[in-house]
């Protein structure tokens, strides 16, 4: 399964306005990178957001999320979060907000 386009779209349109996104293809989907850090990315039908370990137990203790793991080996410091997490735009921009907090905190590479 090729990943949701329409995803990527909503994705795309819930960063800040003052946050410059790079979208590439990784993982079969896409991955929106800030200075070359991933903040979030779409997975199929999921939201992917790198929220850091400090954030990690918090952001599974919400609904519709998931450990990231598409390889078999988890990552901790991201989630998976079900469409169901980001039905609605506000819950959305919420969990792309996230990924940019994060983000931000990391050197450019």
């Amino acid at each position: 399964m090729a990943h949701d386009e329409i995803l990527e779209a909503r994705v795309r349109a819930a960063f800040p306005l003052d946050v410059e996104i790079v979208g590439k293809k990784m993982f079969g989907g896409v991955g929106f990178l800030l200075k070359g850090n991933m903040a979030c990315g779409v997975h199929k039908d999921f939201l992917i957001v790198r929220v850091g370990l400090e954030r990690y137990e918090d952001a599974l203790a919400q609904p519709g999320t998931r450990v990231f793991d598409i390889t078999g080996r988890p990552m901790r410091g991201w989630v998976m979060v079900h469409p169901e997490g980001f039905e609605k735009e506000a819950d959305l921009r919420s969990w792309v907000q996230r990924g940019v907090d994060f983000a931000v905190t990391l050197p450019a590479k």
